[in-house]
């Protein structure tokens, strides 16, 4: 690469790692956040006790309801667990409500496998971007859709990328559950083949136009201090991601796993497959925009 930013034939922009306003807000260490809190008059967070490298603490099970109304709805009540459920009961409790529905941000386990058992445990339905979450008698989500519970209003947000099935919900708060669309700490994974860069990057500007007064994030510390600037932060990440391979590319073909291995070097070989994935999923992007060619190796187009 030289001075004018040209990667062997191809001109690209320079561009700089962006610096994650995060790294200053004093957000709990891993391992230190609480189980349950509330974070506002709405909404209780419950963690459930599944953490691992890419669910970071655990997943984030949200108890959201207005005061006073005995109405509650569980928002990605993750595994079905028992210990992880009678949690959430203690939470319900503490709230003086019954749960009326669970509410699922997208397909994947650590967020969707408890909602049909604690749907039927609760009585309660369960709502979804796809049928197969939802369940027979569940209720399929309409993005755009505003959802009438527990005595406040729930606005569908559609947020595919992570996943194509992916939603986030805005409450009247103006916070926003974002699923796996944003985490609490680090960057989130572009699932392949169904995940989308592009869909990515659109969900992340949508949600930055809804001006959040918060992030309530599938996993990782609820980002309250700046959610702007975290939105900002993730797209300049993939912007800077996108420079790191067309770098990489630029002195010769490579595969996948090459790539992932330079542009990765100093993160834990654990998450690697997770960012081959995000890799093949920006790959795609590159690809449709005729900036690169082939698929192993990989080479500029």
């Amino acid at each position: 690469m030289d001075a004018r930013g040209r990667i062997g034939t191809a001109t690209v922009p320079v561009v700089t790692a962006p610096v994650d306003p995060r790294a200053t807000w004093g957000l709990p260490a891993p391992g230190q956040m609480a189980r349950t809190v509330e974070l506002d008059p709405l909404v209780t967070r419950v963690l459930a006790p599944n953490p691992s490298p890419m669910s970071l603490d655990g997943t984030n099970t949200y108890v959201v309801g207005a005061p006073g109304s005995g109405r509650a709805v569980v928002v990605d009540p993750g595994p079905d667990d028992a210990a992880h459920l009678a949690a959430v009961e203690a939470a319900l409790a503490a709230r003086g409500a019954q749960c009326v529905a669970v509410l699922v941000t997208h397909h994947h386990e650590d967020h969707a496998e408890a909602a049909l058992p604690w749907g039927a445990h609760f009585g309660a339905e369960v709502a979804a971007g796809r049928a197969v979450v939802a369940g027979p008698r569940g209720r399929v989500l309409e993005p755009g859709e505003r959802l009438n519970l527990a005595g406040t209003t729930i606005g569908v947000v559609p947020t595919p990328g992570h996943t194509k099935d992916h939603l986030a919900f805005r409450l009247e708060s103006g916070a926003v559950l974002v699923g796996d669309h944003v985490l609490g700490r680090g960057t989130s994974v572009v699932t392949y083949p169904e995940g989308d860069v592009l869909a990515y990057l659109e969900s992340l500007r949508r949600v930055h136009d809804l001006g959040p007064a918060a992030l309530y994030c599938g996993h990782g510390p609820e980002l309250t201090e700046d959610p702007g600037a975290v939105l900002d932060f993730y797209l300049a990440h993939r912007a800077y991601r996108e420079h790191q391979l067309l770098e990489v590319l630029g002195q010769g073909p490579a595969t996948v796993d090459e790539l992932v291995a330079t542009v990765y070097a100093a993160y834990p070989q654990q998450v690697w497959p997770a960012a081959a994935q995000s890799t093949r999923a920006t790959l795609d992007k590159l690809r449709a925009e005729g900036r690169v060619e082939g698929t192993e190796p990989v080479r500029l187009a």
